[in-house]
């Protein structure tokens, strides 16, 4: 692999030979660039939040129809049986650790767009987070609601990666390995691509 050079505008370009990605274009990948514009991806294959040239755009969904949308996701949470077991009986040194989860995937869910820069302001209808202890993890299933014009996808996963967030800065006096792990969307219904469910 070479060695990264310094332009005269003081940008890092990536050396001929190296794992740099490319930019995308209309037409492919063309031109050695440091990084990747990147957005969602359709059904066709095109990802819709860049423009022709690579630009980042957020996408006008103005002309879609306004339909009933709900999105699922889930995560989990992996610690300690002891933890667990604390959990169970509220016992941590932060109080009632479950509650404060479920109350901070709610919140997040509501403030997605500020945190997902491209993300559409969705007036949410619904956010529900659940919270299923097996004996060494926290499983978290978010579901949100609305009618609008776009997914509430994004904002199904931000509640669960916040949720799980705040579960560890409940248990982290008791265990700093916890993490959060298997973060996915479940399934998702509504709007001009349907109902879509994960591969099992």
């Amino acid at each position: 692999m070479g060695t990264p050079k310094r332009s005269l505008g003081g940008t890092l370009e990536p050396p001929e030979s190296s794992w740099f990605p490319r930019k995308v274009t209309a037409s492919g990948l063309a031109g050695t660039r440091p990084f990747v514009r990147v957005g969602c991806v359709t059904g066709s294959g095109e990802l819709t939040h860049v423009d022709a040239s690579g630009a980042a755009r957020m996408v006008d969904v103005s002309a879609k129809d306004v339909t009933a949308r709900e999105a699922r996701a889930a995560g989990r949470f992996v610690t300690t049986p002891e933890v667990i077991a604390l959990l169970r009986r509220d016992g941590l040194p932060k109080g009632d650790a479950l509650a404060v989860a479920r109350i901070a995937g709610i919140a997040a869910a509501k403030r997605t767009p500020d945190l997902v820069p491209l993300c559409h302001p969705v007036a949410l209808h619904g956010v529900s987070v659940d919270l299923t202890l097996t004996d060494d993890s926290v499983e978290i299933v978010a579901t949100t609601r609305t009618a609008d014009r776009t997914g509430v996808e994004m904002e199904a996963l931000t509640s669960v990666v916040t949720a799980g967030l705040a579960l560890y800065d409940m248990v982290k006096a008791v265990d700093r390995s916890a993490r959060l792990t298997d973060v996915r969307l479940l399934a998702k219904s509504g709007g001009r691509s349907g109902t879509w469910t994960a591969p099992s």
